[in-house]
């Protein structure tokens, strides 16, 4: 059983520094996000993988990027709509929009605030895999089947004769 729970470690050891591994290459806290809302399509659906890359140039119009907000955990994917550059800072600031909505995402941004600052970029969108990620949507909206199948991956964990 102790052979058993330090495989079931290493395996988690594994994954998380290959996760940690491909953040580093890729200069982006989060290398792989779920779309989680309509507000993209039809470029992306709910449920599409999107895999991130943050390079250090300048964000250009057009670009699909993800941020964060101040305050909020879920970041946003969202088109870039208009690029401005800070007369005292001379940082880039970026207004965003989703293909799906009809204005800009002024409307998500914390009250006062007019662009999105380019330290809150999580990434740039370079690839996804469509559909893939439903499995992590169901399993958030119904907490009970996530534990249902966390328990029985730890029973096959305890079963297996590994």
């Amino acid at each position: 059983m102790l052979g058993q729970s330090l495989n079931f470690l290493l395996v988690l050891a594994t994954a998380f520094m290959f996760w940690k591994g491909l953040g580093l290459y890729h200069n982006t806290e989060s290398p792989i996000v779920v779309v989680l809302s309509g507000s993209m399509e039809p470029a992306f659906y709910r449920g599409d993988i999107l895999f991130l890359s943050n390079p250090a140039v300048p964000i250009d119009i057009g670009e699909i990027t993800v941020f964060k907000v101040e305050g909020q955990e879920i970041p946003i994917v969202h088109r870039v709509l208009k690029v401005h550059t800070d007369a005292n800072t001379g940082k880039q600031l970026l207004l965003t929009k989703g293909d799906n909505n009809q204005g800009d995402d002024r409307v998500l941004y914390n009250r006062g605030q007019m662009w999105v600052k380019n330290e809150h970029v999580v990434g740039r969108v370079r690839g996804y895999v469509s559909y893939v990620g439903m499995v992590t949507i169901i399993l958030n909206d119904y907490p009970q089947l996530k534990f249902a199948v966390l328990g029985l991956m730890g029973i096959m964990i305890l079963v297996s004769k590994e």
